[in-house]
Parts: C-alpha cells; sequence; structure tokens
C-alpha cells in the first residue's frame, strides 16, 4: 500500500506518520510519500519520519520528493494538507479583516474567502494529476477550508473526501470526562465545517450529553470562550469556531489589541523545525500539540483503512461529503460535515434528525455564501468576490463588503489570475 502526502513538509506531517505507525495493523502502509516544493521544510521532517517509524518498528519506507510527478504513481490514497501562500498568506488572512472590524481568521469571514481562492485551484490542479498518475487512489482533503475545497473536488467528478479534526477532538475530550473508551462514544455531530454543533453523545444507546453539561459545563464553556448560560440555552457544544458568530463583535476587539494566532503559529513552527533537525528527536514533541490538528493521525489512519477496505467492515466516522438530502434544506451538492458509513464503496451519510431553526438558519446562510466562494475561486473577478462576503453573515454591509473585498484582492493579487 502506498500513499502520499501533498504538503507532506508541513509541521503537522509527524503526528500523522506517529500514527500510521502506531496503528499498522488498521492500515498496513508500505511506503509513504511526502511531497513539498519546500526542499529544507521536507528534509527535516522527513528525516523524523523515518525516526519516528524506526523506533515504532515500523517496516513502512518514507521517501520524499519536492515533485509531484512521478511520486503519486500507483498510490492508493492521497492526504492533500498544503497551505498556499504559507503562514505569511495566513498573517495577512487574519490581520486586513479587522482594518473593517470584521473577524481575522484563516477560515472563516473574510480571510477564509482569501484561502479558498488561492487554495482551490491549487488543489484541483493537483487532483487532476492524481486523477492521470492513479485514478483509483482517494482524495483525502484536510486543507482548509475544507468544506469548499471538497465541494470543488466533488463537483469536478473527483473521488474525494473531506476530514477535520474537530469531531474526533469532541469524541476524545467527552470520552475522557465518561471515563470511557473513544470508540464507545458516538457523535451526532450536524453541521458545515467549522460550523457545526454536537447535539448527543450517545454511549451503549444512551445520550450522555445532558450528563456531560451538567458535570463538565463550565470547563467546556471555558475551552470554547462561551458563556456556560450559551450552552445550556442551546443544550448542544457548539465547535469553537462557533465563537466567531456567537460573539463575533467582542472577537474582533480581542483580535485587535492582541497578537495573532498567525503569528504565534509561525513561533511555534519554527521552535518545532529546530527541534525536528536534532538527529536524536525520534517521537513527535509535545509542542506540536499547541501547532494544533490533534487527533489528525487517528481520523486519518481509520477513514483510509476505511476507504481502502483494510478495517473491515464499514465503520461510522465525521467527514465531510455530498448533503444528497441529508439536510432536506440545502441544495444536493452542498458539502456538509456529519457522520457517515464508510467503506471500500465509498462515503454515505447516516440518517440524522432534522436540524433545529436555530442552527438551520446559519448552515443555509453559510451554504449560501460557499456557493458563491467557490464561483469566485473557480471563475475570479471582483463582483463575484464582492458578492461572497456580503452574503456572509459575518458581513452582511455593502460597504463593509467592499471594503473588505478591496483588501482582500491587493493582499491576494500574485495567487488570483485574474486580478
Amino acid at each position: 500500500m502506498r500513499i502520499a502526502v501533498v504538503g507532506g513538509g508541513s509541521t503537522y506531517t509527524p503526528e500523522l506518520v506517529d500514527g500510521l505507525g502506531r496503528l499498522r495493523d488498521v492500515l498496513p502502509v508500505e511506503e509513504l510519500v511526502l511531497v513539498d516544493p519546500a526542499a529544507e521544510r521536507l528534509e527535516l521532517v522527513g528525516g523524523l519520519g523515518r525516526r519516528i517509524l524506526s523506533r515504532l518498528g515500523h517496516p513502512a519506507s518514507l521517501v520524499t520528493s519536492t515533485e509531484l510527478e512521478p511520486a503519486l504513481d500507483g498510490v492508493d490514497a492521497v492526504l492533500v494538507q498544503l497551505r498556499v501562500g504559507g503562514q505569511g498568506a495566513r498573517l495577512q488572512d487574519e490581520t486586513w479583516p479587522l482594518e473593517c472590524d470584521s473577524v481575522g481568521q484563516e477560515t472563516t469571514g473574510a480571510g477564509g474567502l482569501a484561502k479558498a481562492l488561492r487554495t482551490v485551484p491549487v488543489v484541483l490542479d493537483i487532483a487532476d494529476r492524481v486523477r492521470k498518475a492513479a485514478p483509483d487512489a482517494w482524495i483525502v482533503d484536510f486543507t482548509n477550508p475544507v468544506g469548499i475545497v471538497t465541494r470543488a473536488l466533488l463537483q469536478e467528478g473527483h473521488r474525494a473526501v473531506g476530514l477535520c479534526n474537530v469531531a474526533i477532538g469532541f469524541q476524545r475530550r467527552f470520552a475522557q470526562h465518561l471515563g470511557v473508551a473513544p470508540d464507545l462514544v458516538q457523535l451526532d455531530h450536524v453541521g458545515l465545517n467549522h460550523l457545526t454543533w454536537e447535539r448527543a453523545a450517545v454511549v451503549d444507546g444512551t445520550d450522555r450529553l445532558p450528563e456531560l453539561l451538567a458535570a463538565h459545563g463550565s470547563e467546556i464553556a471555558e475551552s470554547l470562550e462561551l458563556p456556560l448560560g450559551l450552552l445550556h440555552t442551546l443544550g448542544v457544544v457548539p465547535s469553537y469556531y462557533l465563537r466567531y458568530f456567537y460573539a463575533h463583535d467582542e472577537v474582533v476587539a480581542e483580535q485587535q489589541a492582541s497578537e495573532s494566532r498567525a503569528a504565534q503559529v509561525a513561533e511555534i513552527e519554527r521552535q518545532l523545525l529546530e527541534m525536528y533537525a536534532d538527529p536524536e528527536l525520534d517521537e513527535k514533541p509535545d509542542l506540536l500539540m499547541q501547532r494544533g490538528g490533534a487527533y489528525y493521525s487517528e481520523a486519518a489512519v481509520q477513514l483510509v483503512a476505511a476507504l481502502l477496505g483494510t478495517s473491515g467492515e464499514a465503520n461510522t466516522q465525521v467527514v465531510n461529503l455530498r448533503n444528497d438530502g441529508t439536510l432536506p434544506f440545502l441544495p444536493d451538492d452542498a458539502v456538509v460535515e456529519v457522520p457517515a458509513a464508510v467503506d471500500g464503496t465509498g462515503v454515505r451519510a447516516v440518517p440524522l434528525a432534522p436540524l433545529e431553526p436555530l442552527f438551520a438558519g446559519l448552515v443555509a446562510a453559510v451554504t449560501s455564501y460557499e456557493h458563491l466562494a467557490l464561483d469566485a475561486a473557480l471563475r475570479g473577478g471582483y463582483d463575484r468576490v464582492f458578492e461572497a462576503l456580503l452574503a456572509h453573515p459575518l458581513i452582511g454591509q455593502a460597504d463593509q463588503a467592499h471594503g473588505l473585498a478591496d483588501r482582500l484582492v491587493a493582499h491576494n493579487r500574485d495567487h488570483l489570475g485574474w486580478a
């Protein structure tokens, strides 16, 4: 079995390698190919990856390549985890929206649109090359904004599924609170990527979420930076990204007064790469947990194993997939993030209870924005950028949308072929 990681020079990659090494019985990889144009980073990450596999006694070979071809030849799955423009672009995404009193975030709001415009054409080009080199390979997208990127891939007929670590993070956290194994917790996780709610946490047929909110609500609310009273009123646990909607003005004020997350991540990455250069290091450092992407490796391994049929019968996993009636109020070609049955034939959403109006309205609005965002990414044009921003529920004001569109184009001109 051969798996390629596009964006393999990411500091995330040792997390993935560690998971592949520990879960060899689930996914018996024979060769792992890390692909990244940044040769120096790739060498550091690849070296640590080989040492991790060696320490774990895993027989797989790890090879690196700065070119996609022939790295894609004969691969069974391709994991895409790239960042077009690097951390410098992320810093801009989190900075210029604040000039318009709009949230500065790399996947939500105007910054998320900028990232989509840079990313979609690049990922589609990679997918076309995967199709030529390995037409039966699955593409697993971890690249943000996952919902928009996955929609682009599916719209072009690629064998693709999107993955985010938010659901598995909640599963692990809830399992710890309940004192049970993570696999025993089944989440009623519903919405769009980075716009989801946990409506239930079922263990042995019983929903334990009310118990979790009663006993651990304060801790959960604190981790989300949302009021405990709001969680009790909603009766669900929203993802952290809902804070940008439920407390937008508060978040903007905080961001305008403090260092950006992008600057913090850039410093973490600098320290991680220094650590990776140590030839004695043969395990992922604790600092990697601060980088984000916790449990990404377990989610990715479980998903790829199910898609390639190595895990036996279908298992249920939260993924990003085509709606096809799962949420009846959305178009079929929308991409939703929900539990799905995954096996060698593909992914199929499991039946869900109707989404409550309190959440459905926001999901519908953001889906409309994502439709316009993808159109702007594919066809370009200032007017399409403006319309996507105007449709976004965090913006919605013409003057603000124009100001954001002006800044988005100015800061991303090098990545926009039409600008």
